[in-house]
């Protein structure tokens, strides 16, 4: 059970800290000014492009953590 839940932990912290990058980086790209005419919606524009970018990253990164862990049992 302590497994379980150091995982979910780490997926949390992973989810948050992808989600975290992706906002730093989309934010660099200034898109409020493409969108003069609708500041609020192009500043949930970027927190929802960050969520789903983020969320894939951390989601292919654990995959691929996971994915290299089982590589263990092709060898017993």
């Amino acid at each position: 059970m302590k497994l379980i839940g150091m995982q979910g932990i780490l997926t949390i912290i992973s989810h948050l800290f992808f989600i975290a990058l992706a906002f730093w980086a989309i934010s660099a790209l200034h898109i409020e000014r493409l969108m003069t005419f609708y500041p609020r919606q192009s500043r949930v524009l970027i927190v929802m492009l960050a969520v789903a970018i983020g969320f894939g990253c951390s989601s292919f990164f654990l995959d691929f953590i996971n994915n290299v862990r089982n590589l263990g049992y092709l060898v017993r």
